[in-house]
């Protein structure tokens, strides 16, 4: 499988390295797709800030051990890799805690659908910053999924707090983040390890959110006695699957196919959060949420068919 020097896909890979990219990709958007509800679940007896800390501490703890078995070095990390490092943490934060920020405000499904538009969003940017892709290609389907996240944000949906217009932007913001961490990680990982961007990424997400825990606390007002036993499972599952096995699935799934195409396969997260939260949470779906994620599904295959079409003609 071959692609030309600005496609998502090198030379060099074989299609089996192909194949292990894309079933990355595959469950990582499903296992996040579930994280939509394990934080819902979480904000019951963690605040948005606890929850988010406590989940990247252990998604931390389990990244460092990986690595320390497998890499333990840092040689070769210059002053640019630790600035660019330094700068993709702040979309692991964006990230982690506008989403947990958000669902404070909105439905699980909710977010799940506006977390749909990541493909779109991440193609988009993904052709505006680095080109990888010509801007047209990318321009129409953006606008369509676009209409689906305004839709859904500004109108018909069940809110699960009194400002559920803020809800819907945090989440939203919450996915421009991954988008520019994803496009921003790719450049450096032809000289980094995915683990190692994770994890580096990761700690400082991790510190630059210790301080805001003075300013959103539920636990340590309430006692550790408060949270109860679902509410460690969600987390577990945050720590475990969430952070550390879904998010070093998708930088390896970037590094292989490249930001643009494996943003399309994440059309998967918002379908498994909605369905998972009418499963688990009990959360109705009504026409505007149908609506809404039709369009953003509508434009994900735009994109695709299009950045498609144009690889064959090139």
């Amino acid at each position: 499988m071959t692609t030309d020097e600005k496609g998502c896909i090198p030379l060099s890979m074989s299609n089996s390295s192909v194949g292990l990219a894309y079933g990355a990709i595959v469950s990582a958007a499903v296992l996040w797709g579930g994280s939509i509800v394990a934080q819902k679940l979480a904000l019951s007896g963690f605040s948005a800030v606890e929850a988010s800390v406590l989940r990247d501490i252990g998604g931390l703890v389990i990244l460092l051990a990986t690595w320390w078995w497998q890499e333990r070095s840092l040689a070769g990390l210059t002053t640019a890799d630790v600035r660019i490092l330094l700068g993709l943490g702040l979309g692991v934060l964006g990230n982690h805690l506008l989403i947990l920020m958000g669902l404070n405000y909105v439905s699980g499904a909710v977010a799940g659908v506006i977390i749909g538009s990541a493909p779109v969003v991440t193609a988009l940017l993904s052709a505006v910053l680095i080109q990888d892709v010509p801007l047209r290609l990318v321009l129409g389907g953006s606008l369509v999924s676009c209409m689906g996240v305004a839709l859904v944000s500004v109108s018909g949906f069940r809110a699960a707090g009194e400002r559920p217009l803020l809800g819907s932007v945090l989440v939203f913001l919450g996915v421009i983040s991954w988008a520019l961490y994803s496009i921003g990680s790719r450049a450096i990982m032809d000289r980094v390890s995915a683990l190692t961007v994770n994890w580096t990424t990761l700690s400082v997400a991790t510190a630059l959110q210790i301080p805001l825990l003075w300013t959103d606390r539920k636990v340590t007002q309430a006692g550790w006695t408060s949270v109860g036993v679902h509410d460690w499972v969600a987390l577990g599952y945050l720590i475990v699957f969430a952070t550390a096995v879904a998010q070093q699935a998708w930088l390896y799934g970037v590094k292989g196919i490249g930001p643009s195409r494996a943003s399309v396969l994440g059309n998967l997260t918002p379908v498994a959060a909605v369905a998972l939260s009418a499963l688990i949470l009990g959360e109705s779906v009504g026409m505007i949420e149908v609506v809404g994620i039709t369009l953003i599904l509508t434009g994900v295959w735009m994109v695709h068919r299009r950045m498609e079409s144009h690889t064959v003609e090139s």
